[in-house]
């Protein structure tokens, strides 16, 4: 699928689909898949740190990183399953739950795995400044947040 002006049109012998047969996933529709995303990874990440580390885990006053585990639990293990969702399922969990798919904004097509992780990373970039980058996607007329942006995709949902 090609994306052209707001229009996805398919390649290799299939159908165009027209603008009236998707629309770019929103700001608060987003917001409320990222709750669901966050819930879900609370619900594997908290029992393990808690396991590992014991309650005294959530002390103010000790480190950022507490060791070796917590970096692999609460870094890496959700960088992964996030990033692997995107490419086998073209969504986490909660936009899934709201039917929306990230697709490359030009292609139409299934994202690439350096799509992925440029986007992945890239959620760090937009939330630094007050958020303002994720924030974008209310404003932009394609609903691209800076992560979007920077790795050349669009979230969308079939009307």
């Amino acid at each position: 699928m090609v994306i052209y002006c707001g229009q996805i049109t398919a390649t290799q012998g299939a159908a165009p689909m027209n603008a009236d047969d998707y629309e770019y996933a929103g700001f608060w529709i987003r917001v409320w898949a990222s709750i669901i995303d966050t819930a879900l990874l609370m619900l594997v990440i908290f029992p393990l740190v808690v396991t590992v580390y014991g309650w005294n885990y959530f002390d103010t006053d000790a480190a950022f990183i507490r060791g070796p585990a917590d970096f692999l639990i609460s870094w890496l293990m959700p960088a992964a399953a996030v990033v692997l969702f995107w490419l086998y399922r073209r969504a986490t969990p909660g936009k899934m739950a709201i039917d929306a798919t990230i697709v490359d904004a030009t292609t139409g097509a299934a994202i690439t795995p350096r799509q992925a992780l440029i986007r992945y990373l890239g959620y760090f970039v937009a939330g630094l400044p007050l958020a303002l980058g994720l924030i974008w996607v209310a404003f932009d007329p394609r609903k691209q947040g800076w992560h979007d942006k920077m790795a050349g995709t669009v979230v969308i949902r079939l009307r």
